[in-house]
């Protein structure tokens, strides 16, 4: 399906593109994919592709392997095998595990349907830090110091700065039993040695709550580099639920996400093949171009 790299890289840059097989890529998880990547490269780096498959209920079945199709035939190499999470339950399990000997989960009944209800979302209100409200199943939340603030610069976006107690307690563990992303996400990125991550900036708002689970866990923090979110016209987020149109391999598809990404690329690199177009990213990636963009318009079809 792909080249591997010849050689190890020689910095200790590692970067990663973490894919949900929920629906085909599109414009915006292209572009995410190309940035990082290219992020990777520019120092030398090390990039991981893994396969975020925890809700099984929402994987579409062959989607990961339509991913990597995908990617392959727009020109990505990574490096090292596939990590998929929907195998990593072990893992997961021994985090929940320290955060229970440390003191730092409580079991919560409350669902999604009733908080909204009651206008306690997106921060959860500690309804069940003395046990939880009602019988039934729990989802397991990790106590937040409130007067906690969690801080950072992100190459992108600027400094950055959240109160967790604003935030609320997050769920590690589902009332389904499945493990959280925000648990996940943390535990894989220091099993693989990641060190710098670029992503979207919709998911901004999910990083005090994975710093604060890595200092909970004594795991490393990271470096943050959140992209200007790819907007479909009238300013919604683009998603793979809705209109955006999935992407298909080629030098199109990477000469397209180059110029969402600011880049500049020659039209006629459009045409030329994927190999050409790679040496043209790599040499002219300029990532300060996306200081301080919130947003980018999708390209039409």
């Amino acid at each position: 399906m792909r080249t591997a790299r010849p050689a190890a890289a020689a910095s200790g840059y590692v970067g990663r593109f973490a894919p949900s097989p929920t629906g085909p890529l599109h414009q915006g998880s292209l572009a995410a994919a190309l940035a990082s990547c290219l992020e990777a490269r520019r120092h030398d780096g090390r990039w991981l592709l893994r396969v975020e498959d925890l809700d099984r209920a929402r994987t579409l079945p062959g989607m990961a392997d339509e991913h990597q199709r995908t990617l392959a035939a727009c020109g990505f190499e990574w490096d090292g095998e596939v990590l998929y999470q929907s195998r990593r339950s072990a893992a997961y399990a021994a985090a929940i595990e320290r955060l229970r000997e440390r003191g730092l989960l409580y079991a919560c009944s409350c669902s999604r349907r009733e908080l909204q209800a009651a206008g306690d979302e997106p921060a959860y209100p500690g309804t069940c830090r003395r046990g939880p409200a009602a019988p039934g199943p729990t989802a397991l939340r990790l106590r937040i110091d409130d007067s906690a603030v969690e801080s950072w610069e992100d190459a992108w976006q600027g400094h950055c700065e959240y109160r967790l107690g604003a935030l609320g307690d997050v769920i590690v563990r589902r009332r389904d039993g499945v493990y959280a992303y925000q648990l996940a996400v943390v535990v894989d990125d220091a099993a693989q040695g990641v060190t710098h991550v670029v992503r979207g900036a919709d998911l901004l708002a999910s990083t005090p709550w994975q710093r604060a689970i890595q200092r909970a866990l004594d795991l490393p923090l990271l470096e943050y580099a959140h992209l200007p979110l790819v907007a479909e016209p009238g300013g919604a987020k683009l998603a793979k639920s809705r209109r955006s149109i999935p992407v298909s391999g080629g030098a199109r598809a990477i000469h397209d996400a180059l110029r969402l990404l600011r880049q500049e690329p020659p039209p006629e690199l459009a045409q030329a093949g994927t190999a050409e177009l790679w040496a043209w990213a790599r040499a002219h990636w300029r990532p300060e171009r996306l200081r301080g963009l919130a947003t980018v318009p999708a390209l039409p079809p």
